[in-house]
C-alpha cells in the first residue's frame, strides 16, 4: 500500500526546508563531496529513476544532495514504512524533509512493491533505488549482483530513464554499527542515462545496468574480483522491500 504524501502546513515546510538546508550542509562538510557527471545528461523535470551501489546507511542522503536542485524538487528515496515511521523524528524526516516512497516490508509483495513505485513514477516522482538488495560490507566485493525488481520497474515504465550513480567512501564515513561520522572524502559520480531495450531479456538488462554502475567505479577498485552469480531474480532487491538477504 502507498503511504499517501499529503501537503503539510506552512510552518512544517518552512521547518523540513531548514532542516534539509542543515543537513545538506552537514554532509557536505563532513564527505567534501562534490558529483562529477559523465557524459550528456538530459536536465528536464522527467520522472527518473536513479540506482546506486549501497555500502552505508548514508548512501541515500549523499545522492540526494548530490542531484541537482530541480531533480530534487521531484525525487522520493524508496524506504522502509515500518522503520521510518517508528518515531515521530524519524517519521517527520522521511515524510516531509524526504519525501519519500515509503513501502510495507513486512506483508508486501515483490509485486506490489513493484507496481507501488510504478503508481509513484506516473504521478511524476523520481525515485532513489538500491539495486543490490542489501548493504555491501564485504571490502573484497565491488558490486553485489543485481536483484531482478530494478528489471520489472523498467519493463513496466519503459518511457523512464535510469541513471547510474556510484558512490565512493561513504562506508568509511559511516562504518557498520557506528553512530558517529568521520570525517572522509567521498565521490559521487553520475553516469548517463539507460533505459531498456524493446525485447531486452531480464539478464541482459540486469548485466547492462550494473555495468553502467561499475564503470563509474574508481578504476582502481574494478580489479577486485566478481562475486559468485546470483540466480534467485524472484526478489524484488530494493530497499525495504523486506527481501533484502
Amino acid at each position: 500500500m502507498t503511504v499517501p504524501v499529503s501537503r503539510p502546513p506552512l510552518p512544517q515546510r518552512l521547518c523540513a526546508a531548514a532542516i534539509d538546508a542543515c543537513l545538506s550542509f552537514f554532509v557536505s562538510f563532513i564527505t567534501g563531496v562534490r558529483p562529477k557527471f559523465e557524459g550528456d545528461l538530459d536536465f528536464s523535470p522527467e520522472k527518473k529513476v536513479y540506482f546506486a551501489n549501497h555500502a552505508s546507511h548514508g548512501d541515500f542522503m549523499l545522492v540526494w544532495i548530490s542531484l541537482p536542485q530541480r531533480w530534487r524538487d521531484v525525487v522520493r528515496p524508496v524506504a522502509g514504512a515500518d522503520y521510518w515511521l517508528g518515531g515521530r523524528v524519524r517519521r517527520f524526516l522521511i515524510q516531509n524533509v524526504f519525501r519519500a516512497l515509503l513501502i510495507d516490508r513486512k506483508g508486501g509483495s515483490p509485486q506490489a512493491v513493484t507496481a507501488q513505485m510504478g503508481e509513484a513514477l506516473r504521478q511524476g516522482s523520481s525515485l532513489i533505488i538500491f539495486p543490490e538488495g542489501t548493504r555491501n560490507t564485504d571490502d573484497d566485493v565491488l558490486l553485489l549482483p543485481f536483484k531482478s525488481g530494478i528489471y520489472h520497474l523498467a519493463r513496466e515504465n519503459p518511457d523512464v530513464k535510469f541513471i547510474p550513480i556510484w558512490i565512493d567512501n561513504i562506508n568509511r564515513v559511516l562504518p557498520k554499527g557506528k553512530l558517529l561520522p568521520v570525517p572522509i572524502i567521498c565521490d559521487v559520480n553520475i553516469g548517463g542515462e539507460i533505459q531498456l531495450f524493446p525485447g531486452e531479456e531480464k539478464d541482459a538488462f540486469l548485466a547492462r545496468a550494473r555495468d553502467a554502475l561499475l564503470a563509474l567505479a574508481p578504476e582502481s577498485k574494478r580489479l577486485l574480483p566478481a562475486p559468485a552469480p546470483h540466480t534467485d531474480y524472484r526478489q524484488t532487491g530494493l530497499p525495504g522491500s523486506g527481501k533484502e538477504q
